[in-house]
């Protein structure tokens, strides 16, 4: 009997007046799981009202106060870690160490939000005129929405969520349909931290769900990540209605490897960072640019080590991979193989046809690797968010860079070299967000900021970090006077200035 997964509105779970509901599945079984209650219009408005009516009161909290319940917070949720990422596992399929580890990035901003007193100082200047001085702060927008994707429905909420709520807002979580559960377990576990009702709601819903927090009046700011064409709308549809929007898109993140690169751990990194949690990651390496005669060396190399990864349930300690996320991803990644293939890519590796034994009925395809890829190509072209990695071959570092800033998305890149100038030229003329140097995944660490460039990006502040706090703040300048009771007052109908006093 599949588990019915409600939404958690003003501190209560929720079944809500909507009338649809969506299965809940796990991909490796291919069983259903739960059912998920879709959110209508009355829990909307009771959504937003709750988080309206408690947005006072929670932004007039003392710093301090709010700061220890995000400590408590942190220490629920590590005490909880191994619980979600079980939960995250059942519904999304990577497996348990991957699921582990999102929990523990998701952590470190928690961790972050912490110290939000180091964030939110404001500056003062001290008689910038004749008994005059100048002051600013910043306070909350208000109400705030974080619409999250399946692929990690723990790590982006917590991207978002303790940021927002540190800095004096409410927040609304409308997590994917695909894994919907984690997020009730959050909601509990700040509830449990001493976070006012009313401060973190859960709203479940698909495209109308979504529409309606993007055009509510009361929603003052959306943080979405998500593919292109809805970070599109998402970010078109807000801004339009008068919200600050960050909508984070898709990628297609490129790694060159140059001739002269540690060609064994260059292969290591390229392996686990195309394959690991199935390629369902925006920073997955889904392009290798391999230069001159670095192609035959790391394409035999990645090969080698793609045909010992052990797929299977998420579940099971031996599984290096698990399963993609829908029937429909599947026949899409299988698809797009095969059109490449047609096209006259060489499939080095094939996963098309896996069948993991006592899971005949899991979402699940094997590591592909694509050689020989050109740019034309649909497997080049689109967001493929599957275990496949194209090789395209370039003869210099020049056209590798060529190649990346052509490309329409610019979330991530690397480059794996020994060469410093190498690195210098290619983290200064690559157009791509985030850079890593012999670092494939290069998500950075939760006291900068995470965020890509052209179409992996809507809007002009990254997620969490420095930027997620001006994205979750306005700023206000006050300047004042105390005059002496007997001073002149020295108005004036004229500009003024501070030469004039």
């Amino acid at each position: 009997m599949s588990n019915s997964i409600v939404h958690f509105i003003n501190g209560q779970k929720s079944p809500g007046t909507g009338e649809r509901r969506q299965d809940v599945y796990n991909p490796a079984t291919g069983e259903v799981t739960g059912s998920l209650h879709l959110g209508g219009q009355e829990d909307l408005q009771a959504a937003v009202a709750a988080a309206k009516t408690a947005s006072t009161a929670w932004a007039d909290m003392s710093l301090s106060k709010k700061s220890a319940i995000l400590f408590s917070f942190r220490e629920l949720v590590n005490a909880h870690a191994d619980e979600l990422a079980a939960i995250i596992t059942a519904e999304h399929g990577k497996v348990l160490s991957d699921a582990k580890g999102e929990v523990n990035r998701g952590l470190e901003v928690v961790e972050f939000a912490c110290g939000i007193f180091e964030q939110l100082k404001g500056e003062y200047s001290d008689q910038v005129s004749t008994g005059i001085d100048v002051f600013s702060f910043r306070q909350p927008l208000g109400v705030v929405a974080g619409i999250t994707p399946f692929n990690f429905p723990v790590m982006v909420p917590l991207w978002m969520s303790p940021v927002a709520i540190a800095t004096g807002n409410t927040f609304i979580l409308k997590p994917s349909e695909r894994d919907p559960s984690a997020s009730l377990l959050l909601a509990e576990l700040w509830k449990q931290a001493g976070l006012p009702d009313g401060v973190f709601n859960v709203l479940h819903g698909d495209k109308e769900m979504v529409d309606g927090l993007l055009t509510h009046p009361d929603v003052d700011g959306i943080s979405f990540v998500g593919s292109t064409p809805i970070a599109r709308h998402v970010y078109e549809t807000g801004t339009q209605h008068g919200k600050r929007v960050q909508a984070l898109g898709g990628a297609k993140n490129h790694a060159v490897i140059m001739p002269d690169a540690d060609m064994t751990m260059a292969a290591e990194h390229l392996n686990a960072a195309a394959f690991g949690s199935a390629g369902e990651r925006c920073m997955a390496i889904s392009v290798a640019v391999a230069v001159g005669e670095a192609a035959d060396e790391v394409v035999s190399r990645v090969k080698d080590l793609a045909a010992g990864i052990t797929v299977t349930n998420g579940a099971d300690p031996r599984a290096d991979m698990g399963p993609v996320i829908t029937p429909a991803s599947k026949e899409r990644i299988t698809r797009i193989v095969g059109e490449a293939q047609e096209a006259g890519a060489a499939v080095v590796l094939d996963g098309r046809d896996l069948v993991v034994e006592g899971h005949e009925n899991g979402f699940f395809v094997g590591p592909t690797i694509l050689d020989n890829v050109r740019q034309e190509m649909t497997a080049y072209e689109e967001e493929i968010f599957g275990p496949v990695l194209a090789v395209i071959r370039v003869d210099s570092l020049e056209e590798a860079i060529q190649v990346i800033n052509a490309n329409p998305y610019g979330n991530g890149t690397a480059v794996f070299t020994s060469n410093g100038a190498v690195a210098r030229t290619f983290q200064r003329k690559v157009n791509v967000g985030m850079i890593g140097i012999n670092v494939p995944l290069p998500v950075p660490v939760a006291w900068h900021s995470f965020g890509g460039w052209k179409n992996s990006l809507f809007g002009d502040l990254h997620i969490y970090g420095p930027d997620g706090v001006k994205f979750y703040t306005r700023g206000k300048v006050v300047t004042q006077r105390w005059p002496e009771p007997t001073s002149v007052s020295g108005a004036s109908f004229a500009m003024p200035s501070t030469s004039d006093h």
